[in-house]
């Protein structure tokens, strides 16, 4: 093989390994080609909201219908008040429940939203008062090893 050939197929591989690079970061980065043109905006309170980010997804059913708007912290109350802005193709019950879950198991979080069977539907505005908080893989480890350390303490 030539030295032209042997360049050659280096510079394939390279430019392969970027364009795969690329396809990965718009993976992670949730750039997703449908744009969610009309929206209404629901607000939802956490206690702790982990890792989620601004434009981080709103699904239900495993299906993206929504982003995450805006995030900021309430100094009355001391949670995180989380802005949703929901696609107006999808109406939810006022007893959803809204929870922070992890994609995988140590990828990015997002806002799962579980509809409950009232009949009267979240408008614009609405706040969900069902949530559940992020969980925090520290805060797990710590509690472990508190109850570890209580039990031996026990048995002394």
């Amino acid at each position: 093989m030539n030295r032209t050939t042997l360049d050659l197929w280096v510079g394939f591989f390279v430019a392969l390994g970027m364009a795969a690079l690329l396809f990965l970061a718009f993976k992670v980065g949730s750039f997703s080609g449908a744009q969610i043109e009309h929206t209404y905006q629901l607000q939802a309170k956490f206690d702790n909201i982990g890792g989620l980010k601004v434009r981080g997804p709103v699904k239900s059913a495993g299906v993206v219908v929504g982003r995450v708007a805006d995030i900021r912290f309430d100094p009355e109350t001391y949670e995180a008040v989380v802005l949703l802005n929901i696609d107006t193709r999808y109406t939810f019950p006022k007893d959803t429940f809204a929870s922070i879950y992890t994609s995988g198991l140590l990828g990015d979080q997002y806002v799962g939203l579980e509809p409950g069977g009232d009949e009267r539907k979240l408008a614009t505005g609405d706040t969900i008062f069902k949530t559940q908080s992020a969980v925090v893989l520290e805060k797990l480890v710590g509690q472990f090893l508190f109850s570890k350390a209580a039990e031996s303490q026990d048995k002394k």
